[in-house]
């Protein structure tokens, strides 16, 4: 299932904090027989070592984000590459906030999974700031607490749909319906900027 046109696919989750990326691509990667690469998951413990060096308690940080964005990224997008050699799907997961905001930061990473033999595809978690800050007090994760405890809170959240061709995601459905819904997006290759609602 998790081939389309011979080519496994590459899908990449991405969505404000507490929108459900993780759950999200979970579903998508088991119902794709895909591998499923989390940033957080995959780079948590040689990011709290740089944390560490440091000295910063806050993961939005620009200090940390200038110093680790760029490796973290690449650590998922190489593992993906060697997934894709084999043939094997991949669902990526992770804000990807360039890669939704630069047309060319996305096309770069577009280029590396199909080079890869991969057909990717961008889905954006679309959700509500209200909704978001209520979910984020809701898991209370340490992660979340210099974010909530900040002046502007969730409102300094970029909470705008990617600038590149996606699948929009509503947040606020089922996470297994959602999931239904954005499969038969991809196997059927429907991706445009002005997508509406999965459902």
């Amino acid at each position: 299932m998790s081939e389309r046109d011979g080519h496994p696919q590459a899908v990449v989750v991405t969505g404000p904090p507490g929108s459900g990326k993780s759950t999200l691509a979970a579903l998508l990667a088991r119902g794709l027989g895909a591998a499923l690469l989390d940033l957080d998951t995959a780079t948590a413990d040689l990011t709290a070592v740089v944390v560490g060096l440091l000295g910063v308690e806050d993961l939005d940080d620009p200090v940390l984000a200038r110093t680790t964005r760029a490796a973290r990224y690449a650590a998922i997008a190489a593992v993906a590459e060697e997934n894709l050699r084999l043939g094997l799907g991949v669902v990526l997961v992770a804000p990807f906030t360039a890669e939704r905001r630069d047309p060319s930061a996305w096309a770069a990473l577009a280029a590396r999974l199909e080079a890869a033999g991969g057909r990717p595809s961008l889905v954006w978690l679309d959700i509500e700031p209200a909704a978001v800050e209520e979910r984020l007090r809701r898991r209370a994760a340490a992660r979340d607490v210099p974010r909530l405890a900040r002046e502007s809170g969730v409102s300094g959240l970029d909470l705008t749909a990617p600038r590149v061709p996606h699948i929009r995601a509503d947040a606020s459905q089922a996470p297994e319906a959602l999931a239904t819904a954005v499969l038969e997006r991809v196997l059927g290759g429907s991706v445009r900027e002005d997508v509406p609602s999965v459902s």
